[in-house]
């Protein structure tokens, strides 16, 4: 037996063995695979940071092994992720409109003056008008709501429409 049982992972001399007789070999090992596109220094220390929490695990005959294939995975779920957040910015949706800001001032006085208009109406025309434009209702289900004939329906909502056009006219 040349190596003496002691011999462990978790020990400090051990690791620090290890990490001096493999980690610029596995340094180059990364750099050589995936050259620029993962800093090699990184994955190196993950990959020891791994061997060190799997010490009890991991025999010193397959540490050199083991750091090899951790080092490889971490690198390639980088470039896995790399792949994803480049995939992401490329197809990233648009933060901005080409509407002017004089537009969208337009569009919320607009808003505003329409919002009036419909407060202004009788009670009657606003809820009709509203069940009609807003929640899309049809006439006949208006009408069965409020308790009134269809036509009366339609009377109240061709008034406020008509209302409504005279009040925002100007726009």
């Amino acid at each position: 037996m040349s190596k003496p049982l002691f011999e462990n992972v978790c020990d400090e001399q051990v690791f620090a063995q290890l990490h001096k007789k493999l980690a610029q070999d596995l340094h180059n090992f990364i750099f050589y695979k995936f050259g620029n596109q993962v800093i090699p220094e990184d994955k190196v220390q993950e990959a020891f940071i791994k061997l060190w929490n799997n010490c009890k695990e991991t025999p010193v005959e397959k540490a050199k092994s083991f750091l090899f294939t951790v080092a490889n995975n971490l690198t390639l779920n980088e470039l896995k992720h790399q792949k994803v957040v480049h995939k992401f910015q490329e197809h990233k949706p648009k933060e901005h409109t080409n509407e002017s800001p004089q537009f969208i001032l337009e569009e919320s006085e607009y808003k505003m003056k329409l919002e009036r208009a419909i407060s202004k109406l009788p009670e009657g025309q606003r809820v009709a008008f509203l069940l009609n434009r807003i929640e899309g209702k049809r006439h006949k289900e208006i009408a069965e709501l409020l308790g009134i004939s269809r036509k009366a329906v339609e009377k109240r909502i061709y008034t406020a429409l008509s209302t409504l056009r005279k009040e925002i006219s100007e726009i």
